[in-house]
């Protein structure tokens, strides 16, 4: 393949077409390398004896701070005013670390979450210490 020259410098003979585009991308991925691969390959079996540890997994939909006699005067039909609304994403926690966040869904007669946005896995390491 030849080297490609910066798009400011390229006429139109020299545009990359959509198939050729693909091909570039595929062969220039870093996470398409065979090496990558059987990096992944091999970390999944240094950490299989992990996969059967219990994690507890929570939604949280939102917080709020009341006052004891709040609490004590709470009954059916009592509501709770949280700080989220609605609308807002719901928070993922794994062993009380925020992983990710999403929207609530209906699976059948269960409630679900549709992950929208996981929590980068440098920034989760950062929260470990």
């Amino acid at each position: 393949m030849e080297p490609t020259q910066p798009a400011d410098h390229m006429n139109s003979a020299d545009t990359l077409q959509p198939e050729e585009t693909a091909e570039l991308l595929e062969e220039t991925s870093p996470q398409n390398t065979p090496a990558r691969e059987q990096r992944a390959d091999d970390i999944r079996r240094d950490l299989e004896f992990l996969f059967d540890v219990p994690l507890q997994v929570s939604i949280e939909v939102g917080r709020a701070r009341i006052l004891l006699k709040d609490l004590l005067q709470m009954g059916e039909g009592y509501v709770v005013e949280l700080d989220k609304f609605a609308g807002d994403p719901l928070d993922l926690y794994v062993n009380s670390r925020l992983i990710a966040r999403g929207e609530a869904v209906k699976v059948g007669d269960k409630f679900g979450i549709k992950l929208t946005e996981v929590v980068s896995q440098s920034d989760r390491i950062a929260k470990l210490g």
